[in-house]
């Protein structure tokens, strides 16, 4: 099964919207992509209606393993972009 890259979906976006280019469509998808993480960087979540929701969580500090030595190491706290689909 092939992947869609952003490409893909400029195109897609590129017809449906009506544009003229797919360097105008290339646009859309990255300002949107953009606003996207701006805002979630910012700590608001954004909900797409129909289609998910994107926010920042919080991984706390956990102990690991080097999987090439097997030494125990320490992983830092982090956060990181996580994407619920929605139901429907």
């Amino acid at each position: 099964m092939k992947t869609a890259g952003k490409s893909d979906l400029a195109s897609s976006v590129m017809l449906a919207a009506g544009l003229n280019s797919h360097a105008q469509a290339m646009d859309a998808v990255d300002a949107t992509v953009a606003a996207i993480r701006a805002l979630t960087e910012a700590g608001t979540p954004v909900t797409i209606k129909g289609f998910g929701r994107f926010e920042m969580r919080d991984r706390s500090a956990r102990n690991g393993r080097n999987p090439a030595t097997g030494e125990a190491i320490q992983i830092p706290a982090s956060r990181h972009l996580a994407f619920k689909a929605a139901k429907s």
